[in-house]
């Protein structure tokens, strides 16, 4: 379990080490808060965060080979306090 400065995650997935708290709080806004899974990958050294839901959560392997560089650094987060509203995409 993760404490950041924008509540609780789990951190499901840290493939070469990605997840730097920094990074994390400084890159996460609100729009986030609505899904229960966060994945982070850098991309030219910059972080990209994408959000999935419990519905579409199953593409976050498709997500990572088709869209992430490969053997990137990423990591996959389950957010613990998923606000009301959440998306069904």
């Amino acid at each position: 379990m993760l404490e950041t400065e924008h509540g609780f995650f789990e951190l499901i997935k840290n493939f070469r080490e990605a997840f730097v708290l920094e990074d994390f709080n400084q890159r996460y806004t609100d729009y986030f808060s609505q899904y229960q899974y966060i994945v982070g990958d850098y991309s030219a050294g910059l972080l990209r965060l994408k959000g999935f839901s419990n519905g579409n959560h199953h593409l976050i392997p498709d997500y990572i080979a088709e869209s992430c560089a490969p053997n990137c650094a990423y990591y996959i987060l389950k957010n613990k306090q998923v606000k009301k509203g959440v998306k069904e995409e």
